[in-house]
Parts: structure tokens; C-alpha cells; sequence
């Protein structure tokens, strides 16, 4: 699945050492908000080497790619947003800039009657 919008949440990292096989993890959460009409919030995580692989800012405005896990624990079920892939958008340059107007060749007009002879 995907989802486009732009972060305005960074939490600090989160890391630990897993119970069962003793093996370091870490994982990056982020809140996305959405550019429609009605703006969705959207919280998700980049976990392991994609903590490291996607480093995103507040700000920046992203294509997510994701996956939606869902898990019981103790009668109670908790779901969460798992990115896999993040596309950083580039912004549009700002209109009016001279990049967004290409140089016009230069126009020769033909001198009006009577200005074909100047003083110098």
C-alpha cells in the first residue's frame, strides 16, 4: 500500500536487545499528515536497517510505502503501519523563477521612418 503526505512528527529512535534470540533491533516512528482536503494523521515505524536506510525530517514531504500488521496480546489487539519503502518527493521549484523562464532570442525591429540616421 501507499500513502503520500508530510511528516510533521519525529520521534528519537528506539532500540533494544530482543528477548528470544538476543539479536539488537531499533526502529524510527513517524507521523505522517496527509495533503488532501481532510488531512489524515498517520503514525508508522521504519524498523531495523530501513531506520537507517530512510532518514527522514519534519518537513519532508514523502511517498510511504507500507504494510499494516495487526497482533493479539493478552485479549487485546494492537496494530501498526511498517514502512518498507520511502520516496522523498522533490518540491517544485517556486513559480516566477528564472530557471521556470527560458531566455527569448533577441528581436530585430526595423528602425522607424526617419531614425535610420542618428548623430553617431
Amino acid at each position: 500500500m501507499e500513502i503520500k503526505g508530510k511528516i510533521i512528527v519525529a520521534l528519537p529512535e528506539v532500540s533494544g536487545v530482543a528477548k528470544a534470540s538476543g539479536n539488537p533491533w531499533k526502529k524510527r516512528e513517524y507521523v505522517l499528515e496527509t495533503q488532501e482536503t481532510y488531512p489524515k494523521k498517520v503514525h508508522f515505524d521504519l524498523f531495523g536497517e530501513r531506520a537507517d536506510q530512510y532518514p527522514l525530517s519534519v518537513g519532508d514531504d514523502v511517498t510511504l510505502s507500507f504494510d499494516i500488521e495487526s497482533r493479539e496480546y493478552n485479549g487485546r489487539w494492537f496494530t501498526s503501519i511498517r514502512g518498507w519503502k520511502v520516496d522523498k518527493n522533490n518540491a517544485a521549484p517556486a513559480a516566477g523563477t528564472p530557471a521556470d523562464f527560458p531566455a527569448a532570442p533577441p528581436v530585430d525591429f526595423p528602425p522607424a521612418p526617419g531614425e535610420e540616421d542618428l548623430p553617431f
